[in-house]
């Protein structure tokens, strides 16, 4: 079986790593020339949980790929997927399954316009990672890694997804309900990833503020409103708990959007607290904490001279 990995910064490095270890035929596809060449030239270099390991694997550009893949995992930032979409669609076959695993909202919607519908499997992941320079990333936690097919016809091309993630340790699981995953990660997002961002601190230090648990409940409840719209429902206590629960595990970490705004790189507010902000006005909806955080994410990406 021949996995492309279509985005391969922190967490796709890492991905990519686990499965090229465990024996899948595996290539990286990106765009940052001096990963790519790292690479190439020293292997990959990988910390998982403290442990330290290196492995030879190819890497390219998207444009550069000659294979066709039976299987891509997409790890780019919301924003990139369309382009990386069309810049491997050369290596995509009807017969390709697509596994899409990135923040925010609604990327299915992208991804049917280039593999047939019964092919996307759609997740979330709460691994974490981080890319310390070129040709080195690590990647730390325990997942687990949730996905479900979107087409009801589809489950044994989930289930075969789960099993190769397990045979690389990524702790696979099918879910039952991948949209409630989804939007349930989302709000770890929305509210980890963008305060964290804001305040240019950890989880840790955001969690020991005297105002996280308003900041929380407020950013939650926004979520929530506009999921139950969509007939999505998650219960607010419940997911705040789970949000503490995230935090106690990956305390010390800034998120990929703290670390986006440190390299002076565009966010993917637009596809989380932007996205609620917006889609709630259009049904009638008020998400005035989503909105504001919006709008202070955007104007520090402007005083950080960031092209969005």
């Amino acid at each position: 079986m021949k996995i492309a990995i279509a985005g391969s910064g922190a967490l796709g490095s890492g991905f990519g790593f686990q499965m090229k270890k465990n024996g899948y035929e595996v290539t990286l596809l990106d765009y940052w020339d001096e990963h790519i060449a790292a690479v190439n030239k020293n292997g990959l270099t990988v910390t998982v949980n403290h442990q330290t390991e290196r492995v030879n694997i190819p890497m390219m550009k998207p444009s550069e790929a000659t294979d066709q893949f039976d299987l891509v995992f997409v790890f780019t930032k919301a924003m990139g997927l369309k382009q990386m979409l069309e810049d491997i669609g050369h290596t995509l076959s009807e017969d390709t399954i697509v596994v899409c695993l990135l923040n925010g909202l609604g990327h299915e919607n992208t991804i049917e316009k280039y593999v047939p519908r019964e092919n996307i499997i759609m997740g979330t992941t709460v691994w974490t990672a981080s890319l310390n320079g070129p040709g080195q990333t690590t990647l730390y936690g325990d997942g687990p890694v949730e996905i479900q097919n979107i087409a009801p016809e589809s489950k044994d091309k989930a289930e075969k997804v789960v099993a190769i993630l397990n045979e690389s340790h990524l702790n696979g699981h099918y879910s039952k309900d991948v949209q409630f995953t989804t939007w349930r990660k989302a709000c770890v997002n929305g509210t980890m990833n963008a305060l964290c961002a804001l305040m240019d601190a950890n989880i840790n230090e955001i969690f020991s503020t005297s105002t996280h648990q308003s900041l929380l409940k407020g950013i939650v409840s926004e979520f929530a409103a506009l999921a139950k719209v969509k007939g999505i429902h998650f219960d607010l206590e419940e997911t705040l708990e789970y949000i503490y629960n995230v935090s106690r595990k990956l305390g010390s970490h800034y998120p990929s959007m703290h670390q986006d705004l440190s390299n002076k790189r565009p966010t993917e507010i637009d596809f989380l607290n932007g996205l609620v902000a917006e889609e709630s006005r259009k049904v009638g909806l008020k998400a005035p904490y989503c909105q504001q955080i919006t709008d202070l994410i955007h104007a520090k990406e402007d005083l950080l001279g960031v092209a969005r």
